[in-house]
């Protein structure tokens, strides 16, 4: 385990800590200007976990969903932080909500974290060197036809607004299996094996950089849903076992 990812899991548990001591409470909830929630808890967490890594690593860079946006030089190391994937679900107490943390080196994610301490799920990966699962290694499925494929999709409204709803339902039909979960989970599920397809039409690079490597290093594909590469433009993604994934961008396209 390199250096990098035990600060990674050093932040992330830090942020735990702060996250699981608001969860149980009644939260005031703020509006951002894209009308998605943040609380306290968001913040907070962001700023432990961006405390955490400037002390191990004074000259990388941040950027965050709620704080900093910053991106270093090319071959300078930049870390993602999105402490809460998933507030409307933790504003509510549902547990299906994370802490997503990746790196960035010279274009490439190198390192991912995706905790989702509510339900006792701490998944990480590096490059070249497998994806984790609370200490064991995981991998995708091996299905290799939509007809026995499961999927997951974000919100059918998102697909709508960028003229991609016709789509989802058609591929949706041609599965065996297709439910709305949503955010870090449906990635964890993907990366276990237990789905085949995950599409959201909404997304920002906090959202997947994390899950990118996760997924990958399991042995699926991430890219966009016309097949391009995720970055920091990211605007929508989606993630397969690998096998599926030329036949899943073809039907967004």
């Amino acid at each position: 385990m390199s250096t990098y990812l035990e600060v990674a899991l050093e932040a992330v548990k830090a942020a735990e800590r702060i996250i699981m001591g608001y969860y149980d409470t009644s939260l005031d909830v703020e509006k951002k200007t894209d009308d998605s929630p943040v609380t306290i808890a968001d913040k907070e967490a962001e700023n432990k976990i961006r405390e955490v890594i400037l002390a191990a690593f004074p000259d990388h860079t941040v950027y965050g969903e709620e704080g900093a946006k910053d991106i270093g030089p090319e071959d300078s190391y930049t870390w993602v932080v999105d402490p809460i994937d998933g507030t409307k679900s933790f504003i509510r107490h549902h547990g299906l909500f994370g802490t997503l943390l990746a790196l960035y080196h010279k274009g490439e994610i190198i390192v991912g974290v995706s905790n989702m301490p509510a339900i006792g799920e701490l998944m990480y990966a590096e490059k070249g060197k497998g994806a984790y699962l609370n200490k064991s290694r995981v991998t995708v499925s091996d299905v290799g036809s939509l007809k026995d494929a499961y999927m997951s999709y974000g919100s059918v409204k998102y697909f709508t607004q960028v003229g991609k709803q016709d789509a989802l339902l058609g591929l949706a039909e041609q599965t065996r299996w297709a439910r709305g979960i949503g955010d870090c989970w449906s990635y964890h599920l993907l990366a276990q094996g237990k789905l085949d397809i995950v599409a959201e039409a909404k997304t920002k690079i906090w959202d997947v950089a994390a899950l990118k490597v996760i997924v990958e290093e399991a042995g699926g594909r991430m890219s966009t849903l016309s097949g391009g590469v995720i970055d920091f433009s990211l605007t929508d993604d989606v993630a397969t076992n690998g096998r599926l994934h030329d036949e899943v961008v073809a039907a967004f396209k």
